[in-house]
């Protein structure tokens, strides 16, 4: 009997040791004081789609860090205004959240036309700012708290194209005309020098340069133009709405260009659901697409796969994780919630963030101008540029469009 109830206590026990290591690992418990993050997105209005995904991010973000044990030991917490899509409106909202809401930190705010004005106001309260920023003009009045992380330039955007014909297709077949359609913005006409000069060395002929407001109330004159002139690579330089109008015209109009190209429309979700198979094929410059090699990617992936069931992250969702999460990396390197100090830490030593290994921030806030390419096909982006990081075969030229 003795015998037994040793045999049963050593049992115990090394169920018992054997068990500890998994009791050990308790999730850390952020306490105290919220710290408080604020700003304003543009949740209605022109560039509400792609915000959307981006405050997602944003809160996927909180959620993962308060799991990890918050910031500092803190948990973290998100004061998120609607600016409408409202550049002045996104000021005031960032000027309360900086001086009523007496924010501890500032998110970075989109698209680039409120970031444009956003820029000289944390600047003025000495806030890190990080987001896509202002385009190039705005990085060059000498903001020191202002960070692109990663940056969507439109400057940088001719990258993706010279990459296209350069590295993808055989100069023989390259595209000899092209039409380009800009919306008449800061986003859209940032990119327009660059691409123009990427055509003129490739000997390529652009026979429509033409810039349109917004919103678009017919697409049906300018895809007009574009097809009636023979242009072979046609470039769309919009918003969500205004870019499904184009295609939509193209469509209509047996419009069959050899590349269809655009600027971020085609990176969103809706864009499957409003043109189904007719959204294939099309490229887009990226600057964070899904897929890349790099660390942190795997936790963004599992975060759209639980927030939303997706197999991939939407571009916009990982862009919004990747902004806080820079922010984070300067907090827990600084130590500190102090602004200047956080920024210091980010200007002075290489990176390893998910959208790139060793990012070193120059002068202006910005890392060393780089791109992606991705081509939709069955309604998922797949990098087709660099190859050395492709994630699918570059389909050229575009089939025509179907008879449905």
């Amino acid at each position: 009997m003795k015998k037994g109830l040793v045999l049963i206590f050593i049992a115990f026990v090394a169920v018992l040791v054997y068990s500890l290591p998994l009791f050990c690992q308790t999730t850390k418990t952020a306490s105290g004081e919220p710290i408080k993050i604020g700003g304003s997105l543009p949740l209605t209005g022109l560039a509400s789609e792609q915000a959307k995904w981006v405050k997602a991010g944003y809160e996927y973000w909180a959620e993962d860090v308060n799991k990890r044990g918050g910031l500092l030991g803190r948990p973290v917490r998100l004061i998120i205004y609607d600016d409408e899509s409202n550049a002045d409106k996104a000021v005031t909202y960032y000027e309360r959240a900086i001086t009523v809401d007496k924010v501890d930190l500032v998110f970075g705010g989109y698209p680039g036309t409120s970031n444009v004005a956003i820029m000289p106001l944390v600047e003025k309260y000495k806030k890190v700012f990080i987001g896509q920023g202002g385009h190039g003009k705005s990085f060059e009045q000498g903001f020191t708290y202002s960070f692109g992380s990663p940056p969507l330039m439109g400057e940088w955007s001719g990258l993706s194209i010279a990459g296209i014909f350069d590295d993808l297709i055989p100069k023989k077949d390259w595209p000899k005309t092209a039409a380009m359609l800009t919306m008449n913005n800061v986003i859209g006409l940032a990119a327009v020098p660059g691409i123009l000069k990427v055509f003129e060395s490739r000997g390529v002929k652009v026979v429509v340069n033409e810039t349109y407001n917004l919103p678009l109330s017919d697409a049906n004159p300018l895809v007009s133009k574009a097809k009636g002139r023979g242009a072979e690579f046609f470039i769309v330089q919009g918003f969500f709405d205004d870019t499904v109008m184009i295609m939509r015209a193209a469509k209509a109009q047996r419009y069959n260009p050899k590349v269809i190209w655009n600027i971020l429309a085609s990176r969103i979700p809706a864009w499957g659901k409003e043109l189904g198979s007719d959204g294939d094929y099309v490229l887009a410059n990226n600057f964070f697409p899904p897929g890349l090699p790099y660390p942190g990617n795997d936790r963004i992936k599992e975060g759209a796969k639980i927030k939303f069931g997706l197999s991939e992250p939407p571009d916009f969702f990982a862009i919004g994780y990747c902004w806080m999460y820079t922010l984070e990396v300067g907090v827990r390197g600084a130590g500190s919630l102090d602004d200047t100090k956080i920024r210091d830490y980010l200007r002075s030593r290489p990176l390893d963030l998910p959208y790139g290994k060793g990012i070193k921030f120059d002068s202006r806030g910005l890392p060393p101008p780089f791109n992606y390419t991705v081509q939709t096909k069955d309604g998922k982006n797949e990098i087709v540029w660099p190859k050395d990081v492709a994630t699918g075969k570059f389909v050229y030229p575009r089939p025509a469009w179907s008879s449905k």
